[in-house]
């Protein structure tokens, strides 16, 4: 049996501030932005750039009941991991594009790591994982 996670919902405020931010600054690709009139939403995927795996859907909040939960969706607790093949030029490049990091730079024993929040306050880790860790071994 295969399995895998295909997207992850992002609970977002608007559309097109939310692909601003992970197209322009993350520098993520627009997999697919399909209008669906029944529902009046659209269905945003984003994707890091050279991705294979898992994407982000960018789910704008269609209730009053979802809308505290942009940028609060795991309680303040880092959310995503965005795993990089170059720290340091994604890191730049990122605070050059005006990312704001919460946590600098550190080496750990899983590998380089600095935390960002998205637009809406979502923390990430952008992290380097070293070549021997488990999950660089899967892919």
């Amino acid at each position: 049996m295969k399995q895998s996670v295909v997207h992850i919902a992002l609970v977002v405020r608007e559309y097109d501030e939310a692909l601003d931010f992970f197209v322009k600054k993350l520098g993520f690709e627009l997999i697919e932005d399909t209008y669906q009139p029944e529902q009046d939403k659209r269905w945003v995927v984003v994707a890091p750039p050279g991705g294979s795996g898992t994407t982000l859907l960018l789910a704008r909040a269609s209730n009053p009941e979802q809308e505290p939960f942009i940028g609060r969706q795991t309680g303040g607790r880092v959310f995503l991991f965005l795993n990089t093949d170059d720290f340091w030029r994604d890191y730049n490049a990122m605070r050059a594009k005006g990312v704001t990091f919460v946590r600098e730079p550190k080496q750990a024993d899983y590998g380089m790591v600095a935390v960002f929040e998205d637009l809406y306050g979502n923390l990430w880790d952008l992290l380097q994982l070293n070549e021997n860790h488990p999950i660089v071994k899967r892919f």
